[in-house]
């Protein structure tokens, strides 16, 4: 019995989306209102977010999770750049277009100040490769191939799933707190490494008659108590809109003076997404990219008061 790349593909989303969903109750709590309503949850894109420096064992910078993603027949669409931000960005997709984008950004530690550069380079240069010489092998058969046996997908599945987490070693505390003053972006990779960044709703899909898009389903999860941003990214009608609930924080873990400690940090928000129609070829479809003054905005959904 064997099981193809997409089933493969499939298989590994689900399960990461179900690790988010774990963390972010406000993903939860919006899944349950949906459903209840007779609608659909259907996710537009999922991000990530790298450090592009030398990391160990595993690829660097947005390498770390394009090596993984064209072996399950992500192809990149589109490169994005966030001078301010010291970002870079590529956006990938599969052949299904139901299947979500993955948004995948790294940051050019070398642009950073050079105390900020050492603190980062010192907590990731060990980093083992948290998948097996096994998984390896049969990312390679999967990328030629296009299918294998069925126990072996599921093992694959199992082990990629695991490496989206932080794979370096437990961070300082102060070294967390330090790098945070140059880029909130640095601390968060630092603390929640490969993990997923954010899920995004893709409102038109979602099929709830009393939210027909992007503002009346912010509305409506706002007045269900989920905190959300204040305003919507884009204009009404145009090719993409954007908003998101806030983060949710988590006890993260980190290397006090006296050991290993917890602190309260930022995880993930959850995006949402309404598309617009543009011409492309002569044939109309929805916009599948991303807009940078928009996606430059959403960084910030990781920053609080306290961080």
């Amino acid at each position: 019995m064997k099981v193809t790349a997409k089933e493969i593909t499939n298989a590994l989303l689900t399960q990461l989306w179900k690790m988010y969903l774990d963390r972010v109750s406000y993903a939860r709590e919006y899944q349950r209102l949906v459903i209840g309503k007779g609608g659909s949850v259907v996710n537009d894109h999922i991000a990530f977010r790298t450090f592009n420096t030398h990391t160990g064992e595993q690829p660097e910078g947005i390498r770390a999770i394009k090596h993984i993603i064209s072996c399950l027949e992500y192809v990149p669409v589109e490169k994005y750049n966030f001078k301010k931000k010291k970002l870079n960005a590529v956006h990938f997709e599969h052949p299904d277009p139901m299947f979500p984008k993955l948004f995948v950004s790294q940051l050019e530690v070398e642009e950073l100040p050079e105390w900020a550069q050492q603190i980062i380079k010192n907590t990731v240069k060990e980093t083992p490769y948290l998948l097996s010489d096994e998984s390896i092998g049969l990312l390679a058969t999967l990328k030629k191939k296009g299918e294998l046996p069925r126990v072996a997908g599921e093992m694959l599945v199992k082990d990629l799933a695991q490496y989206f987490r932080r794979p370096w070693n437990i961070p300082k505390k102060d070294d967390v707190l330090k790098v945070n003053d140059v880029s909130q972006y640095a601390a968060w990779v630092l603390l929640h490494g490969n993990a997923v960044n954010h899920f995004t709703a893709f409102v038109n899909y979602q099929n709830v008659s009393e939210w027909p898009d992007l503002e009346s389903t912010c509305k409506g999860l706002a007045e269900a108590g989920i905190p959300m941003k204040e305003t919507l990214e884009g204009e009404k009608g145009s090719k993409l809109q954007q908003s998101a609930t806030l983060a949710v924080k988590e006890e993260v873990e980190v290397k006090g003076e006296d050991g290993i400690e917890k602190m309260p940090w930022t995880y993930a928000y959850y995006e949402l997404a309404e598309r617009g129609l543009v011409i492309e070829n002569g044939e109309e479809k929805l916009f599948s990219g991303f807009l940078g003054e928009q996606a430059r905005h959403l960084f910030d959904m990781t920053r609080t008061r306290d961080n």
